[in-house]
């Protein structure tokens, strides 16, 4: 269904922008790539951390737009919005070309370090087994009533986002889960967006490449549990960061976690390799599931996406269903099937408190066997983290270290920074060809050990500086284990 033309004079008063121009120029749709300028589209000239979007509006103007968004006059003859700033304008303007969609369905938010991916897999569960149509939008892609759409980031730029979530409308999707980044939260990408429910899972050290500080990253995940974001909030208050985020927030706040007094919680928990059996708990009843994702992380996970699933209005028995029935979360504790007389699990865990809390989850599921870790660090991205995700490495007993994604840096030196950090218990090995580091933890696994191949996860390239080649770590620890 094509969106509804709105005037540049409407768009203009969303944004307490000004009019240069002709105000009743019809307008379709909402870019920020000139690339995609045309007929009916208008451009918003976003000052980039590269590159100033204000040098491309004769570009936009020449494939066809009528009118831009500046912040600065435009040129003689150009119809235009003038904003004091067009990033936080994007998002508004995208929402109100597209009738505000989010208004038009359940959206729920998830943020947090780590579980943001599993949390929507475990909502767009739930939500079909009530019965209703889901959307999930994340890390691994979206998926809208069923069919999939490539994305290019975790939480899609604001025009994409905007369209993403009007075909959720226009094919009938009754809630849709959508993974917020606190790098969409800083730069608007969410702007303009209604969320019925924001879900917290926790927060730890990661992006510092990006926000200044710790006390900037909690900031920017913070935005998403404000009145202008969020109808309601549920938090995982186990984590310090989600307790402090409960006690401020202004609007309504449903706890969640193992400990006394959580609104929502868990009773009865037996976890091994396979999952984990459980009974849920919260306002208006409670039911047993069986969660085939193992670890007390995903546990954790879990009721999350229970505590966001019940404040929509899900009922307990559908919500012990979609948890029950979740399929394979793409490269989230993902049990690798090689035939060995040892368990390999590949796992997106990249940063030092999502390592730790893996092998801390594996430890007591593998009696008395041994747990090997592959670990990297990815390149061109916060490099205070390296020395602690080694040290989070070497928490297992044997830690391999080896390369993530350099990209323009040398892997080798990347890896040195890792091992800096690896003070034990572990015995530590580095290889820097991750292929390598895989061949050399399934060599050394014995009956009973679980090899924790770490950082990629669902990924099916490696980036270097001379460009990506494929890697998927399932089919290489696959490959591996055949070739012992």
């Amino acid at each position: 269904m094509a969106p509804d033309l709105i005037t540049l004079g409407a768009l203009a008063a969303r944004v307490s922008g000004r009019v240069v121009g002709d105000p009743t120029v019809l307008v379709s749709d909402v870019t920020h790539d000139s690339r995609a300028a045309g007929p009916g589209v208008l451009f918003v000239a976003v000052r980039g951390f590269t590159v100033d979007g204000h040098r491309y509006v004769a570009n936009a103007i020449e494939a066809g737009s009528r009118a831009v968004c500046l912040e600065e006059a435009p040129a003689p003859g150009i119809d235009a919005i003038v904003v004091e700033d067009t990033r936080a304008a994007l998002g508004p303007l995208a929402a109100a070309v597209h009738g505000d969609p989010s208004s038009k369905l359940a959206l729920v938010g998830v943020t947090g370090t780590n579980g943001k991916t599993t949390v929507t897999h475990l909502l767009e569960s739930i939500v079909t087994e009530a019965g209703l149509t889901p959307a999930v939008v994340g890390t691994v892609g979206a998926r809208v009533a069923g069919v999939p759409i490539p994305v290019e980031r975790t939480t899609p730029e604001a025009p994409e986002f905007q369209r993403l979530i009007a075909q959720m409308v226009t094919s009938g999707v009754h809630v849709g889960a959508v993974e917020v980044s606190s790098h969409a939260l800083s730069l608007g990408r969410v702007a303009g967006t209604r969320f019925r429910v924001a879900g917290f899972t926790n927060l730890s050290q990661d992006h510092l490449d990006f926000h200044e500080d710790m006390e900037a990253y909690f900031a920017a995940k913070a935005l998403l549990f404000t009145p202008g974001y969020s109808d309601a909030a549920v938090i995982w208050v186990d984590d310090p960061a989600g307790r402090r985020l409960a006690d401020g927030s202004a609007i309504p706040v449903t706890t969640v976690g193992l400990t006394r007094g959580c609104d929502v919680n868990a009773s009865g928990i037996r976890m091994n390799l396979s999952g984990s059996s459980l009974v849920i708990g919260g306002p208006g009843g409670s039911a047993e599931c069986l969660l085939p994702l193992p670890g007390d992380f995903n546990v954790a996970n879990a009721l999350v996406a229970a505590g966001c699933a019940a404040v929509i209005g899900i009922p307990w028995d559908s919500i012990a269903a979609g948890i029950t029935h979740v399929p394979r979360v793409p490269g989230r504790f993902e049990v690798v099937e090689t035939g060995a007389d040892f368990t390999v699990v590949v796992d997106y865990a990249h940063t030092p408190d999502g390592i730790a809390k893996v092998i801390a989850a594996t430890r007591p599921l593998v009696g008395q066997g041994r747990v090997i870790t592959v670990v990297g660090a990815g390149g061109d991205r916060d490099r205070a983290k390296r020395p602690f995700m080694g040290a989070a490495a070497s928490l297992a007993d044997i830690a391999v270290l080896t390369s993530d994604n350099p990209r323009s840096e040398d892997p080798f030196t990347v890896m040195t920074q890792v091992a800096a950090g690896a003070i034990g218990p572990a015995h530590v090995v580095t290889e820097v060809d991750r292929r390598l580091a895989i061949r050399a933890a399934v060599g050394m696994a014995a009956p009973g050990d679980v090899v924790l191949v770490l950082g990629k996860g669902h990924e099916q390239g490696q980036q270097f500086a001379t460009g990506t080649i494929p890697f998927d770590d399932r089919t290489v620890a696959r490959e591996e284990v055949a070739s012992l």
